[in-house]
């Protein structure tokens, strides 16, 4: 059964790798998101045909995830959704046309390893660990939906090369939250019926999701989509695993052996997110001095709000 989980895990990994791709497609099809605009940009984005095939994927993805951790441990779940990050490069390539430099190839492996390294020594909770601390929720929700809002919100950070892979980190840091308090509910549901899902974690989950929604959107239309999946699932892992510790008071590495790995895993992940956003810089040199918009008509959705906001720019 756990050989089961562990397939249907890497299955899980692909689903939601091509879901990613496909949504960046869509994405790159529309108009700039504008999450001051709420209904106009939702109707555009489901109006774009491959952003909806990438939803319904990513709906098959969390279906397969829900499936893998019913048979197999939750760790090792992980380990093989990690894993298969460098799944992103080789469908970017193949199948979606998106050129990747060696130098991703590379930060790809080591965030992968780093990744799995760091979930690997999370010591597994004993139980569903259904109990949670007020305070600590509070503070874990707080904290991820404030940077967040800075980072959709704030003219100076979208105004630099690495806007997009930031905002992807903080949708994955959303969807952690989202999925932190989500958690939280179904304890009061369980305690105390249907009316139990009326807690403010509800607010919660409700404002996590749609904000991670609309900062997702927007950083796929960055045309680097690599390193924006990238880094919105090392946003996810980080903060779902800070949200265990914070929140639901699960176990942490003690063993000198096992942290020393933990802090390794970790040290991977920040040397490959340094790494892999690299050619972002390059592109916004060469849009910046030469605009394309005959030859590449896709990065104009990408790169038009930038220049508003930019010091400086003359267009």
């Amino acid at each position: 059964m756990v050989a089961i989980g562990l397939g249907v895990a890497l299955l899980c990994a692909l689903a939601t790798n091509v879901g990613f791709l496909c949504r960046h497609k869509g994405a790159c099809s529309v108009e700039t998101v504008e999450w001051r605009h709420p209904w106009r940009t939702s109707k555009a984005l489901w109006s774009a045909r491959w952003f909806a095939i990438g939803m319904g994927v990513a709906l098959v993805a969390w279906l397969l995830h829900v499936a893998a951790l019913a048979v197999a441990p939750i760790t090792l779940v992980q380990i093989a959704i990690s894993g298969g990050l460098v799944v992103v490069a080789v469908l970017a390539e193949r199948c979606f046309g998106i050129a990747v430099g060696r130098r991703q190839w590379i930060a790809l492996a080591v965030m992968a390893a780093g990744l799995a390294l760091v979930t690997a020594t999370v010591p597994t909770p004993r139980g569903p660990h259904s109990d949670y601390s007020a305070t600590g929720m509070l503070a874990f929700q707080v904290g991820v939906l404030g940077l967040a809002a800075l980072c959709m919100a704030s003219r100076r950070l979208a105004g630099r090369a690495r806007y997009a892979v930031m905002l992807g980190a903080a949708a994955g840091a959303l969807f952690a939250g989202s999925d932190a308090a989500l958690k939280a509910i179904t304890k009061h549901v369980g305690d105390d019926g249907p009316v139990g899902a009326l807690t403010p974690w509800l607010i919660a989950c409700v404002l996590g999701s749609v904000m991670g929604f609309f900062a997702s959107a927007r950083s796929l239309q960055d045309e680097d989509a690599v390193a924006v999946i990238s880094l919105t699932t090392v946003g996810s892992t980080v903060a779902t695993i800070a949200g265990g510790v914070i929140v639901f008071r699960d176990p942490m590495a003690s063993e000198p052996r096992t942290l020393a790995l933990q802090l390794l895993g970790f040290a991977c992940v920040c040397v490959a997110a340094a790494m892999i956003p690299a050619p972002v810089r390059a592109v916004d040199h060469v849009t910046d001095d030469e605009p394309e918009p005959d030859s590449a008509p896709r990065r104009a959705p990408a790169r038009a709000p930038r220049l508003p906001v930019r010091p400086g720019a003359s267009s």
